[in-house]
């Protein structure tokens, strides 16, 4: 009878400390990355990583600039490899490794979607003033 209560209190912590650990690593790609944004000879250009989703997940970009939208792979195998804005009737597929440019024009004031081809993994730039 002891050893089922220590075992039960033993698997309740390790499932709450397992919650705590993936809720808090989940939010961290939500943060906007200031560093992940540069103005390159009038053109903005914003970097992101896919590989297992998209790294950061949410961008700040200035509205009104010629964008260019830079997904970075290294060994991408997953769906982060297609890329899918449908308000600008985009779907790309990257390659494994590089860098693949898209040019979305002139970013509008609010935010822009897009996901993986299963739309699993979103992504989004908010274009501000």
């Amino acid at each position: 009878m002891k050893a089922t209560i220590i075992s039960v209190i033993v698997a309740v912590v390790l499932i709450g400390g397992a919650f705590i650990l993936t809720r808090s690593g989940g939010n961290a790609g939500q943060v906007a990355n200031a560093n992940n944004v540069t103005i390159v000879d009038g053109k903005q250009i914003i970097e992101i990583s896919a590989k297992g989703g998209y790294q950061p997940r949410k961008s700040i970009a200035k509205a009104g600039i010629p964008t260019i939208i830079r997904f970075n792979t290294k060994g991408t195998f997953d769906c982060s490899s297609s890329v899918r804005i449908p308000s600008l009737n985009i779907s790309k597929s990257l390659p494994q490794s590089g860098a693949t440019d898209i040019d979305i024009g002139e970013g509008k004031l609010g935010t822009l979607q897009g996901s993986c081809g299963m739309g699993m993994y979103p992504f989004e730039v908010e274009f501000q003033s």
